[in-house]
């Protein structure tokens, strides 16, 4: 049988490099890309094919591909999008700058990278497409709205991608986790210290009363779920003869789905507001 391949990306920590691990252990040839050099380096010595890939910059997604698709000579089974940050605070903070790169490096990058893989797939009559998007791809919560903003473009660019994929041979999957245990929150705070000048914000009292704890610590919410919950979920996203289009990732995830389906808009922005 033909080795399996799939390229992953975001896989310095957290979910890319759990399941990239997961996935070689069950024979697949994986290539686990980060967005730092030196993270590169780093799973290069543990034994990863580890090629350079920053979502925002659109040289090293171009250069990314071509290694990949040389390697496996044209025949990739599957890439997992999962590099991504997020930018944390109030909108009428966010400059546009901050937002313009958090589309690059959330949403725009991965088209790109798409296109240039997408037509290797097409050639082979098969392929699997997973995004690793979010519960906040379904409802949107406050300080939290570049990163809501692109899960929710994600969401939709899928199920268009998916329909348009229908007669090539090619699978799209959305992935929705939930609260992860990740360096994800660690990361955010570096982007709000670069981008929001809270300072000079209408909103600096409440900043110093209690949305800056509140942003470095988190929702109220305190129970997270290992990566290997999403590792486990992209396995059966990628063994399934028929993947779904949405695969849900813990019970606040779940309970989200539901409440948007059912809850009148004002009801649900309360719950949310609680969090």
């Amino acid at each position: 049988m033909t080795q399996k391949t799939i390229l992953i990306t975001g896989c310095s920590s957290g979910i890319g490099l759990d399941t990239a691990r997961k996935l070689r252990s069950d024979g697949w040839r994986v290539f686990a890309s980060c967005r730092a050099v030196e993270d590169c380096d780093r799973l290069t010595a543990e034994g990863f094919t580890a090629p350079h890939l920053d979502y925002e910059d659109p040289d090293s997604i171009a250069r990314c591909a071509k290694t990949v698709l040389d390697a496996v000579q044209g025949r990739l089974d599957a890439v997992f999008h999962n590099g991504a940050y997020a930018l944390p605070g109030p909108l009428e903070d966010i400059p546009a700058e901050g937002m313009r790169a958090q589309f690059e490096a959330n949403f725009l990058g991965w088209h790109d990278l798409n296109r240039h893989l997408i037509p290797a797939m097409r050639a082979q009559g098969q392929g699997r497409i997973l995004f690793n998007s979010s519960v906040l791809g379904l409802v949107g919560m406050k300080y939290r709205g570049p990163y809501v903003a692109t899960k929710f473009a994600l969401e939709g660019y899928a199920d268009v991608l998916r329909m348009e994929m229908a007669e090539t041979g090619i699978q799209i999957v959305l992935i929705e986790p939930g609260p992860i245990e990740t360096e994800f929150r660690k990361n955010a705070i570096k982007q709000f210290e670069r981008w929001v000048d809270w300072r000079s914000s209408p909103r600096r009292a409440q900043y110093e009363a209690s949305l800056l704890d509140l942003l470095r610590k988190g929702g109220s919410s305190s129970k997270q779920w290992p990566a290997s919950a999403v590792t486990d979920v992209v396995v059966k996203a990628l063994t399934a003869p028929r993947p779904k289009a949405r695969y849900g990732v813990t019970t606040p995830t779940h309970a989200m789905a539901v409440a948007r389906r059912l809850l009148p808009t004002r009801a649900l922005d309360w719950i949310l507001s609680q969090a």
